[in-house]
């Protein structure tokens, strides 16, 4: 029987990417997004003060939502975010080292690919999750012809570019879910514009074929 992974347990499948988020305004904008029925919220490394704002995410809205990092690079940044309270690494380029160390700390990886030779590297390293990316540069099928040369537990997430308004056109292509960044937040959005773009992008997900 497979194991479904943490990243399949919190549903929609739908990444929010916080790129450039502060630690004091970090709080209010996870909560947002929570109430907004989002319930995976991802850190880019490289905004300001990361794993504090991991932290304070982990802290306020843990018990229903996975907190994560992004933009992990290497294996000391995977143990920075563990340690900050991070429950899956993402990267945006596939490096071996980085997905078993993420392993090895029981996180869920989800490394970037964008071709087939990558694909299949995350894979023997030990990630099932794969993000696309950039998504936008790239056609559809694109995706399709990925599935079809991976094993059948892997999970596909296109990311880079997905706005409400294309997220179902990746669904049907074979996105297990999409990662979702200024479309959703950017910084100087207001809370409730990231709650009403959050809002309109769970309802278009959870109504998909």
């Amino acid at each position: 029987m497979r194991h479904e992974s943490a990243l399949e347990q919190h549903s929609p499948a739908i990444v929010a990417i916080l790129r450039g988020i502060r630690p004091d305004e970090a709080v209010e904008v996870g909560k947002s997004l929570v109430d907004a029925g989002i319930r995976i919220v991802e850190v880019p490394l490289n905004s300001p003060e990361p794993l504090e704002s991991i932290q304070h995410l982990a802290q306020s809205i843990g018990r229903v939502a996975l907190v994560g990092a992004g933009t992990v690079l290497t294996t000391a940044a995977v143990d920075d975010a563990a340690a900050a309270g991070a429950k899956f690494i993402v990267s945006p380029n596939c490096v071996p080292a980085v997905i078993a160390r993420t392993r090895e700390l029981n996180l869920e990886s989800m490394p970037g690919v964008l071709s087939p030779t990558e694909a299949i590297a995350a894979v023997a390293a030990g990630a099932r999750h794969l993000k696309l990316f950039p998504a936008a540069s790239l056609w559809q099928g694109h995706m399709r012809a990925l599935l079809d040369v991976l094993p059948g537990d892997c999970r596909l997430w296109a990311v880079g570019g997905v706005t409400a308004g294309n997220a179902l056109q990746w669904a049907e292509h074979g996105a297990f879910g999409v990662g979702v960044g200024s479309a959703l937040y950017r910084p100087g959005t207001s809370v409730s514009e990231i709650r009403r773009e959050a809002g309109e992008l769970v309802e278009v997900w959870q109504n998909r074929r």
